[in-house]
């Protein structure tokens, strides 16, 4: 088949939860032998070169200034389409979009995530192929969750704000695809619930095998947690500062050898610069599969956010014990105790942080029921044979 993936950013490097389920689908794809373009809106955070997908597949990036702009939020204030979407809608993009579904033949149109959506309407002007929206997350909701986390009440009203319009936006849009592809089945409820008609099928976001492999020589620190996220990304932070608030004084006052390291893309300047002992923030690391096996037990204390976590996935993947919040698991299916401990509270989290280093051993069969999960349900090949057959549905 030929597939035109329209991405709301270059779908690489894979170092997040966005870039790496987009490049997840782009790369399979190929390696099934379906041809793929990437018409992707490069952005200024995360630019990239044009031959950065080498022979995976022909990437065409238009450049658009997502940067935020308090001019532009206050007069988007009067206008039907939220901001944080608003963002990414340019005339050059549309001008591509059109020449492209002109000059070539595609068997699907794949849109990844709620911010392109809106150019959903454009190819619906110059053709009848099928289009299929991938939906990450739905945006609103991570909103909604940061506004009843939000201690501040001018930021609270803000976020309220922009959950209702974002909902507004995603109920209006969602229903122009012809099928959805949500990467929960959580999400693919609440689409149906939004009173969004359109078929929503569950497609997991799925893990390349190849790229997290054991290594024999990887022997991970006593002693030590980790967390990896995306930190640029708010609900992450929220997410650490939480947790070194509220869990980890306690924590580390009963295991005082315990160390906390601390990475991913996008730190900011305040967390950078935490002083607290025993905790090390590494900032951006090269390999991510290096790191998860370095450390001992990963943690996912998220509190807002939506979508599935690719990070618990990729932990799982290398057979690490995950200790989660029931939002960061949500989207998987994981058993609390089988294949992954739930923890929601701060006085869960400090016992069963006491427990696993005191009682290692008890925890062992965890990571090792985790990989087999995704060895069974989530490994990339398995996930893209269900698009594909979404795909093929859509063309009969």
């Amino acid at each position: 088949m030929r597939v035109l993936q329209i991405c709301f950013r270059v779908p690489y490097p894979p170092d997040d939860g966005g870039a790496i389920a987009m490049y997840g689908i782009t790369r399979n794809l190929s390696l099934k032998g379906h041809e793929v373009t990437v018409l992707a809106v490069n952005t200024p955070k995360h630019f990239q070169q044009v031959d950065v997908l080498g022979g995976i597949a022909r990437l065409i990036p238009v450049f658009i200034d997502t940067t935020i702009n308090r001019k532009k939020a206050l007069l988007n204030l009067f206008k039907p389409i939220p901001y944080i979407a608003e963002r990414f809608i340019s005339d050059d993009f549309e001008k591509q979009l059109e020449m492209l579904l002109r000059e070539e033949q595609f068997d699907v149109v794949h849109f990844e995530g709620t911010y392109v959506a809106w150019y959903v309407d454009s190819v619906r002007k110059w053709t009848n192929i099928p289009v299929v929206l991938r939906s990450h997350n739905l945006e609103h909701m991570i909103w909604q969750r940061l506004s009843e986390n939000e201690p501040n009440v001018l930021k609270r009203l803000y976020f309220r704000r922009m959950a209702r319009e974002l909902k507004l936006f995603e109920r209006t849009y969602y229903a122009k695809f012809d099928a959805i592809a949500a990467i929960t089945p959580e999400d693919a409820l609440r689409i149906k619930q939004m009173g969004v008609s359109v078929p929503c099928h569950f497609i997991p976001a799925g893990v390349d095998l190849d790229r997290f492999v054991l290594r024999p020589d990887i022997k991970p620190l006593k002693n030590t947690c980790f967390i990896l996220s995306a930190l640029e990304w708010l609900p992450n932070q929220e997410a650490l500062m939480w947790f070194l608030e509220n869990v980890w004084p306690e924590a580390s006052a009963v295991l005082p050898h315990l160390e906390l390291h601390v990475a991913g893309k996008g730190t900011p300047d305040y967390i950078k610069e935490l002083n607290i002992k025993n905790v090390f923030i590494h900032g951006y690391v090269d390999d991510a599969s290096v790191f998860i096996q370095q450390y001992d037990l990963m943690l996912v204390p998220l509190l807002s956010g939506g979508g599935m976590r690719l990070k618990i996935v990729e932990g799982m993947a290398l057979e690490k014990c995950i200790f989660a919040s029931s939002v960061g698991a949500e989207g998987i299916d994981c058993s609390d105790g089988k294949n992954i401990v739930i923890c929601d509270d701060a006085e869960r989290w400090v016992e069963k942080i006491k427990d696993y280093f005191r009682n290692r051993e008890n925890y062992d069969s965890v990571g090792k029921n985790a990989g087999l999960l995704i060895q069974n349900e989530y490994a990339n090949p398995i996930v893209i044979d269900r698009l594909i057959n979404l795909y093929k549905s859509l063309a009969k």
